[in-house]
């Protein structure tokens, strides 16, 4: 298996030098750049061609988020996992708008960022829970026509259907579909909902494939944001 190649983009050396260390760990893994700003960033990614990037935030210069359109611009089919301190609810928002395909917080276990690593290279868009809860709070609180909510949702590809903005869909599910949605809703792990559920985790996948198609949605994220505007009781 060929290893995945990541770039480590984070400006507090000792906090990236330990993360590379750890992930060199993982034979999955390989660390094939990293880079304490944007301008060093986009250069390692000619030079290294990586699979994915971790990106902090708070960069000198540039932010994180507002480099996030000249990395896809360099290299379109690379995966950008957003690897932060903030909690802001509008860095969460502005990283996903600008294309991020995940947001987690540094307080994140190693063995869950690898399988969030995998997740994301696998198509899938993650938030860390925390902030997932706080995606789904500011959404009630705007409604669900407010601009910010709807920024906050990751982008669907041009022939993919719009996401639904009613609660409509929720007939088209299952009594169980429903519970696995509420559960996501709050920012559940699939490992979480088995646990509560008391069902396997790869029924768990099953669902959440489900719940996507017959809501006509492309994510977790944005089946979050659609539960937090419709009756899930």
């Amino acid at each position: 298996m060929t290893p995945i190649r990541l770039l480590v983009v984070d400006d507090h050396t000792l906090f990236r030098r330990g993360l590379i260390a750890l992930l060199s760990l993982d034979e999955r893994f390989e660390v094939s750049g990293q880079a304490g700003d944007i301008g060093e960033a986009l250069r390692c990614v000619e030079r290294s061609a990586p699979d994915l990037v971790l990106l902090d935030n708070h960069l000198p210069g540039v932010l994180g988020v507002d480099g996030i359109a000249s990395l896809k611009a360099l290299a379109p089919e690379m995966r950008i996992l957003m690897l932060t301190m903030s909690e802001n609810e509008n860095d969460l928002a502005a990283a996903l708008q600008a294309g991020a395909d995940g947001y987690l917080l540094k307080t994140v276990e190693l063995d869950h960022l690898a399988g969030y690593i995998l997740q994301v290279l696998a198509g899938e868009s993650v938030v860390s829970p925390e902030m997932m809860t706080k995606l789904v709070t500011a959404f009630r609180a705007k409604g669900p026509q407010g601009a910010a909510a709807s920024a906050a949702v990751p982008a669907a590809p041009a022939d993919a259907p719009a996401p639904a903005r009613d609660s409509s869909g929720l007939n088209l599910l299952s009594a169980r579909e429903r519970e696995v949605l509420a559960l996501i809703a709050q920012g559940d792990s699939n490992k979480a909902i088995a646990r509560k559920l008391d069902i396997a985790e790869t029924t768990v996948k099953i669902h959440v494939q489900h719940i996507l198609r017959k809501l006509q949605l492309t994510s977790r994220v944005q089946a979050a944001v659609y539960a937090a505007g419709c009756e899930l009781g």
